[in-house]
């Protein structure tokens, strides 16, 4: 994590290089961002279920090659037909087999590890959102106060240090409650 500066200045919201109007400010909050692990469990075992099952077939396959080199090649030895041919098939799945299980389980591992993070988001009218952290969080529970004071008063101006979140995959965490709607599609209520 690194340091960027948070201030308010001039009806403008900063956060590091990036500006948000104080107007276009729909939301600000804290809540603990926690990785998906349960999900990337169940993600690896689904991969690993098709790995297995597609290395398995092909693994039958190269055994069926085998057997029609053993039957069709009578000058060579059944050994040397199956090398050649269905033999190397089943070694090339099973070594590419095991290398996609290693890179999924890193994968797997990556999210299981993940810290979870208390931030302070702040959400726009638009699709974008800021998130930034800090070491105590009853810092960015003040910082809400600060921000929703200059919501209400846009001459405020303050600047203060915070914690700028990097995660690689956003897909892998929980970004606070999912609300439902009806008369859309896909909604899946409120999650805790």
């Amino acid at each position: 994590m690194t340091d960027i500066e948070l201030r308010v200045s001039k009806r403008l919201l900063w956060v590091g290089a990036a500006a948000y109007p104080l107007r276009n400010i729909a939301r600000v909050y804290t809540f603990t961002l926690r990785p998906k692990r349960k999900e990337a469990v169940f993600r690896f075992l689904a991969r690993t279920g098709i790995i297995l099952a597609v290395a398995i077939g092909l693994s039958i396959i190269g055994g069926l090659i085998s057997l029609a080199n053993e039957a069709g090649d009578s000058g060579m030895s059944p050994y040397e037909g199956s090398q050649s041919s269905g033999g190397g098939l089943i070694i090339f799945v099973w070594i590419c087999s095991g290398a996609a299980l290693i890179y999924f389980f890193v994968d797997m591992l990556s999210v299981v590890t993940a810290p979870s993070h208390y931030v302070l988001a702040i959400e726009t009218a638009g699709p974008s959102t800021a998130m930034v952290t800090s070491r105590t969080p009853q810092h960015l529970d003040q910082l809400v106060g600060y921000v929703a004071g200059a919501l209400e008063n846009p001459d405020t101006e303050f600047q203060v240090t915070v914690e700028q979140l990097t995660i690689n995959s956003p897909t892998n965490y929980h970004f606070g409650d999912n609300v439902n709607m009806y008369g859309g599609s896909g909604n899946v209520g409120i999650a805790a």
